[in-house]
């Protein structure tokens, strides 16, 4: 089952975020047992092989990958997608307008207007029917975008309306970046934004640095929690390093 399934379900979905993707750390995640691996591609390396490598990895262990893309990058997106990606986040998303563009560079016609094609991975290889494909993807294709700025917070209303988009997930750190002393403070737009998304029964994406912060996530009403992996990884190195004498 995909992950647009089971949210609608009402599963939460653990998962894992790698902003420095190898073959066998994919892996790694994967055979962990994680609901599902986002892979980085604005900060980190967007090569369009070894991201096609990493969704046949993730796909033979039924691991749905999401992928994060630049902002504004539908080229990215559409490669994403038809490699077998499960879904794209994007960041960035200020207006409605950013919103529907999202949309637009992800889905098939008539929600969006991706180019249409069935003989990528994502359709085996044109082993699909092309009605089949298109009608699957449309409801199977995750579409998250981030709220990053004080003006995302304030127009988060209007996005949130954008019919395709099913969530949001705040980058907290740009937002504490972009914040100034005339904005509400980070804490209060990142409970704005939770609010809305609640009310109206979307996804909402989070990002941690541990397994607390996870549980806290969930108890909190996160949808989906995305473990920062490098944050992890160095701590982990750090505490082993601890035992030189």
């Amino acid at each position: 089952m995909g992950v647009k399934s089971r949210l609608a379900d009402g599963d939460r979905l653990l998962g894992v975020l790698l902003r420095m993707p190898g073959e066998e750390l994919v892996e790694m995640c994967a055979v962990a047992g994680f609901d599902f691996v986002l892979i980085d591609c604005e900060h980190g390396p967007a090569d369009l092989v070894p991201l096609r490598q990493h969704l046949a990895v993730t796909a033979a262990y039924a691991v749905p990958t999401l992928v994060r893309v630049g902002s504004a990058e539908p080229a990215l997106a559409l490669r994403a997608l038809d490699a077998g990606a499960a879904g794209i986040v994007a960041p960035h998303i200020d207006t409605p307008a950013q919103a529907r563009a999202l949309v637009d560079s992800v889905h098939y016609p008539p929600l969006g207007h991706r180019g249409f094609a069935t003989y990528s991975r994502a359709g085996h290889y044109g082993q699909v029917d092309p009605k089949a494909h298109q009608e699957r993807l449309v409801a199977e294709t995750l579409v998250i975008g981030m709220i990053e700025s004080p003006a995302g917070v304030t127009n988060c209303g209007d996005i949130l309306q954008t019919p395709g988009l099913d969530g949001i997930m705040i980058g907290t750190a740009d937002l504490r970046a972009s914040s100034t002393a005339a904005d509400p403070a980070p804490a209060d737009s990142i409970r704005s934004v939770h609010d809305q998304l609640a009310e109206r029964g979307l996804v909402r994406l989070d990002i941690v640095n541990g397994p607390d912060q996870a549980r806290q996530s969930f108890a909190d009403g996160a949808s989906m929690v995305v473990y920062n992996l490098t944050h992890t990884l160095m701590e982990h190195l750090a505490a082993l390093g601890s035992a030189r004498p």
